[in-house]
């Protein structure tokens, strides 16, 4: 395959827009054609798969949280790279193969398929013009003979077939005329090599010779016979090199004539910048008077609403100090008192009673004020707190005027937060908005967080990222050209206290596969009490109990905080959940009918004959009951054991929360993230997720959230 020279001249150095990767925003390195027909480098198409692979199957990191696959990406081990580029390469056998990922380009969700990276194809014509961008960029820089002892000399010459750039005296000792060498296709120095044919990456001894019209991929003839486009409509490599070729040529020639008129459309467009900036900058100052007004206003009734309260306080301080005066001259020798104690010292009779009679009344009036003794003023300005609720509310709603758009509204059934964050919205006049801003915002009550904003088209978006054990609000605003709408009320959520734990049902671990219904996916159980049931039921005898039917996760826990969700069906009669050891599980999947026993019931370590008169707190195990729409707090000897307090509501999810460390398990009600129960556990060996049913019933893993997550709720 013969590329096309650099004897035309081309311009490369305005080029480089076109020339960078949307996923690591550098120039191309080995570019592959996605099936949406982006490009993107080897070694991102990599790092993107084994990214969202780590994230699906991550088990034991305490730092559950990925780096975007729009930002750049973090450079993960050579022998991951290697493994991912394998031909049939696989996971694990409990795990499947993770081939979607969104592509950094236009966002939408592509298919790899089986094959994987091997079934794209490399760009090598994008390849090979960013390869001459680098050449013009460095101009100087020599490109070095591969074949030379040290020190290389400067290369004159590069073989297409060896892949390699020589010196003239090398070229003559590896291309020897007469041989077989000699015939090499060979070019000016250069850094790319690419192969003369393009093989089919799926089946790759075939020569490409054809062109899926419907694909818009080059295909082999055992692609058309046989493969993924049997069904398609072909046509031959040459027909459609000359048909996209003279499209491609024409377009370009239309606007290479277009010239003119595009030179002044950018004319234009100067202008029209210059007169947004100008009418932005009018804007702001319009937004600066108003609220200048605002701040004027609230000046004036800030001024006005502090003078009403100087004023009470300085009469009620005016009446208490009246008041304490008034006591304070029935203090002996001082005031009335003293007073009054000078009338008594008059001798002459009716010059006493002439003043006395007066002084009387008043030293009775201070004696009864003494008995019922009461403030002259009240203390408390209650009546002169400033009522702000409505202003708030309205100044939390401002906006500009006659935007002409309704407010989005946060669905709460449908958003929710597990590994990720999931925030559905509705918009009652969907049509009229552009796109929308998500804004969110971790709540903490010491300092005033920033609310991040992100730029969504739909009406829902996956929030990366955010810290465990902790309190977001979220909320949303509309957008329609420039005008926006005001926010929507804020949406709570907690977010799990620690990296979610990724795991399925293990097919392998000897459940009874009689009573146990496991789907393909194994993210889902099912308990049968079919026609089995019934003939176990005939042979019971006295003293005889039906046992449970346990089931585990296909990944154990030998470190670290975890934590995972489930959703019990409300038609359960009796499940179990918790975590148990290896030990313990082999002994319960082994024997099942010898560990339960009239007197022993796997809830949380006790003996159910006398669950009050023993209590290990280093058991190998912990389980709680929940069936019958309710969930059963174990007895425990420090809290209440009385029925009406152990039973609880059935959550519609329940989460496990596993400190390995701290050997400490919890149970969590995943609606509103509250812990419902939590004790120790024994974390000397390998904990394992338990399950355990008895009689109907049904266990659904909650499915980690992620962009497929997103497309199947917007599906369904």
């Amino acid at each position: 395959m013969e590329g096309d020279g650099s004897d035309s001249p081309v311009i490369i150095k305005n080029i480089e827009r076109e020339l960078i990767c949307p996923a690591c925003k550098e120039l191309f390195t080995h570019p592959l054609i996605l099936p949406c027909q982006h490009s993107i480098c080897h070694k991102c198409v990599k790092e993107l798969l084994l990214t969202l692979d780590d994230s699906f199957n991550d088990v034991g990191s305490d730092n559950s949280n990925q780096s975007s696959p729009r930002l750049r990406l973090p450079s993960p081990s050579m022998d991951k790279i290697d493994r991912i580029n394998r031909p049939g390469w696989k996971r694990n056998s409990l795990t499947p193969r993770t081939t979607i990922f969104p592509c950094p380009g236009c966002e939408h969700d592509v298919d790899l398929g089986e094959r994987g990276i091997n079934g794209l194809f490399r760009n090598f014509t994008l390849e090979t013009i960013v390869e001459r961008y680098r050449q013009a960029a460095r101009a100087a820089t020599a490109i070095m003979c591969d074949l030379c002892k040290p020190p290389p000399q400067e290369s004159t010459k590069s073989c297409m077939d060896c892949s390699a750039s020589y010196c003239n005296e090398c070229f003559k000792i590896h291309h020897p005329w007469g041989t077989i060498k000699a015939q090499h296709e060979y070019v000016g120095p250069t850094t790319n090599f690419r192969p003369k044919i393009l093989m089919c990456p799926e089946h790759e001894t075939e020569r490409i010779n054809m062109y899926c019209e419907l694909c818009r991929r080059p295909v082999c003839h055992l692609c058309k016979l046989g493969g993924n486009h049997a069904n398609h409509r072909v046509t031959t490599m040459s027909s459609a090199y000359k048909t996209l070729k003279e499209k491609l040529s024409k377009d370009i020639d239309y606007l290479i004539g277009k010239e003119s008129q595009v030179k002044s459309q950018i004319s234009e467009l100067n202008l029209l910048m210059k007169e947004t900036e100008c009418n932005g900058e009018r804007a702001k100052e319009e937004a600066i008077t108003h609220f200048e007004k605002l701040f004027e206003i609230l000046e004036e009734r800030k001024s006005s609403v502090l003078k009403a309260i100087d004023s009470s306080k300085k009469l009620r301080l005016d009446k208490f100090q009246t008041q304490m005066e008034e006591y304070q001259g029935l203090l002996e020798n001082n005031g009335l008192v003293g007073y009054a104690q000078e009338v008594l010292k008059e001798t002459d009779q009716s010059c006493f009673v002439q003043t006395a009679k007066q002084l009387h009344l008043r030293i009775q009036k201070a004696t009864e004020s003494l008995k019922s003794f009461r403030p002259a003023a009240q203390t408390s300005f209650e009546d002169y707190v400033v009522n702000t609720s409505k202003q708030t509310e309205l100044l939390g709603e401002l906006s500009f005027f006659s935007s002409g758009i309704d407010v989005p509204e946060i669905n709460e059934e449908q958003s929710k937060v597990y590994n990720n964050a999931l925030i559905n919205w509705h918009h009652p006049e969907k049509d009229k908005a552009d796109s929308y801003v998500l804004e969110y915002r971790k709540i903490n009550r010491e300092d005033e967080m920033s609310w991040n904003e992100i730029e969504v088209c739909g009406t829902s978006k996956i929030i990366q990222d955010l810290e465990n054990s902790s309190t977001y609000a979220f909320r949303v605003r509309a957008y329609k050209g420039s005008i926006c709408s005001p926010c929507s009320r804020e949406l709570i959520l907690h977010t799990p206290p620690a990296p979610v734990f990724s795991f399925l049902f293990d097919e392998k671990c000897g459940y009874n596969n009689e009573h146990l219904l496991l789907n393909l996916k194994r993210d889902r159980v099912e308990s049968r009490a079919g026609f089995n049931l019934l003939l176990a039921a005939e042979r019971i005898q006295v003293g005889y109990y039906t046992s449970l039917d346990y089931i585990i996760g296909d990944t154990g826990i030998t470190k670290g905080k975890h934590f995972w969700a489930f959703r019990v069906e409300p038609y359960s009669y009796l499940v179990k959940v918790g975590v148990a050891s290896s030990d313990k599980l082999q002994e319960w999947l082994r024997s099942p009918r010898d560990a339960v026993s009239p007197r022993y019931e796997q809830d949380s370590g006790h003996d159910s004959g006398s669950e009050d008169a023993c209590f290990d707190s280093s058991q190998p195990f912990t389980l709680v009951t929940i069936g019958m729409k309710k969930f059963f707090i174990p007895k425990s000897p420090t809290s209440s054991n009385e029925p009406e307090n152990r039973v609880l509501p059935m959550p519609t999810s329940i989460g496990i929360f596993l400190d390995y460390d701290k050997g400490k398990v919890s149970f969590y009600d995943m609606d509103h993230m509250k812990c419902l129960y939590e004790r120790q556990v024994d974390c000397s060996h390998t904990l394992y997720p338990a399950f355990a049913l008895m009689g109907s019933g049904g266990i659904q893993l909650e499915e980690p959230i992620t962009a497929k997550y997103l497309e199947y709720q917007e599906d369904m």
